[in-house]
């Protein structure tokens, strides 16, 4: 069932097979749970948007002209759901831009590492996940769905070039972060 591409997936429910849509729910639903989590903080209203973003996807399936991947088309989805989620919280989202000290303070003593992460791979996600939304979706989206900085500007609706300034911002504030908690160490 792996070799089946989205495309075929896509033709064969708009064909009239709409159980199929299930192919692309299982393939996707982790990836963009993560990315929902990241940027909600909530695994509640995570679970509720991902939901949201199913549903209108099958909706909108029609409409998906495949001038891009089925994943950056649906990621777009996710994200521009989860910021209109976010901003009925009234969070200012664009805020972030500006200074990564104003939102969140390193030396906060909230933010604990400890030994008690089994790899560092768990202690980088911690990590991430004290980065402002924007930020930690930058990260995951290039590192972990390894999308370029073309198709993350798309999912974003932002230039590449912000894209690649976010990056930068996003890497500067881990390693930020790893400097001023020592966890190099821990790391290697």
């Amino acid at each position: 069932m792996k070799n089946i591409t989205d495309t075929e997936i896509i033709e064969s429910v708009l064909k009239g097979n709409q159980n199929d849509f299930a192919l692309l729910i299982d393939r996707y639903k982790n990836k963009a749970f993560s990315m929902l989590k990241r940027m909600l903080r909530n695994d509640f209203d995570a679970e509720e948007v991902l939901q949201d973003c199913f549903l209108k996807a099958f909706k909108s399936l029609n409409n998906f002209k495949g001038d891009a991947k089925y994943s950056t088309w649906f990621y777009r989805i996710v994200y521009n759901t989860a910021l209109t989620k976010l901003s009925s919280k009234k969070r200012k989202i664009e805020s972030e831009m500006t200074s990564i000290d104003e939102h969140f303070d390193l030396a906060d003593s909230s933010i604990v590492f400890s030994e008690q992460f089994s790899d560092s791979t768990e202690l980088i996600n911690k990590m991430i996940e004290k980065l402002p939304p924007s930020y930690s979706t930058v990260i995951n989206l290039f590192y972990m769905e390894e999308m370029s900085c073309e198709e993350i500007s798309k999912v974003m609706n932002t230039t590449v070039t912000n894209v690649k300034v976010m990056l930068h911002r996003s890497r500067s504030a881990l390693k930020e972060i790893i400097i001023k908690k020592n966890l190099i160490a821990e790391l290697l």
